[in-house]
């Protein structure tokens, strides 16, 4: 009986530890505003890898927000600004290399997006560390149509483009000239927060706004998706076992 009962239970535990497993890697930012999350996005493997390299490493940690503008967006990732003077031009930082431009027509700048800044090379490769997300604003069809015809040289929007920023809101003239890799799944207000603080004539704010980046734990990133479900969290005693012997690294 006590065979029986020990294979029951460690057959229970490997469909447990074999089973969960998140569909998307996420990282959380701690800033003065408050806690963003972000999904990064499968479809956007090199500039996913790469992101969540640096995050491991504490690349992102104490930088700054060293560019901020209403309506528009917010901008980090520069390794300069760790220790800058108030004041201090930035925005030039960064490792070495780049990331090959991954620009797909179905990921876009909706309010919230996570994109990458780039230089104004031909090939539009990314920063490999500089990145922004979307705070946008919302536009009228009327907009979108003269946003094609000034700023998107004839290219069209979408249907879904156009739903999305007609009702959510974003910055859709950067739409296949940046790479989009990952959104905002909780933390709008901290967004729309560091975005309305007051700035220099170089859009840097006049007070540091610091970030600390951390990539969620295997656990943390199941019970998110679950919650995005509408589902109960897992962390009872059959899971908390189960983790003990699952590997981390998801």
């Amino acid at each position: 009986m006590k065979r029986i009962v020990l294979s029951l239970f460690f057959c229970a535990l490997s469909i447990v530890v074999f089973a969960a497993k998140p569909a998307f890697k996420y990282v959380r930012i701690q800033t003065d505003k408050g806690v963003v999350v972000l999904k990064l996005y499968n479809e956007t493997p090199k500039h996913r890898d790469n992101f969540i390299k640096l995050v491991k490493e504490n690349y992102f940690d104490s930088l700054l927000f060293h560019r901020v503008i209403q309506n528009f967006m917010i901008q980090g990732g520069d390794p300069d600004s760790k220790n800058a003077k108030l004041g201090q031009l930035l925005g030039d930082g960064g490792p070495s290399y780049t990331i090959p431009s991954e620009i797909q027509s179905g990921l876009f700048h909706k309010k919230g997006a996570l994109g990458a800044a780039r230089d104004d090379n031909p090939a539009k490769a990314s920063s490999a560390s500089q990145f922004y997300i979307v705070q946008g604003k919302k536009f009228t069809n009327a907009g979108l149509d003269s946003l094609e015809t000034l700023r998107m040289k004839g290219v069209k929007f979408t249907e879904a483009q156009r739903t999305t920023y007609t009702t959510v809101g974003g910055t859709p003239h950067l739409d296949g000239n940046y790479t989009v890799f990952g959104e905002l799944v909780t933390g709008t207000d901290v967004i729309d927060a560091i975005a309305a603080v007051k700035t220099d004539k170089n859009d840097r704010p006049l007070t540091d706004e610091r970030m600390y980046v951390k990539l969620l734990t295997k656990r943390e990133a199941i019970n998110l998706e679950r919650e995005l479900k509408g589902l109960k969290p897992q962390n009872g005693f059959f899971t908390k076992i189960a983790d003990l012997f699952s590997s981390q690294n998801y």
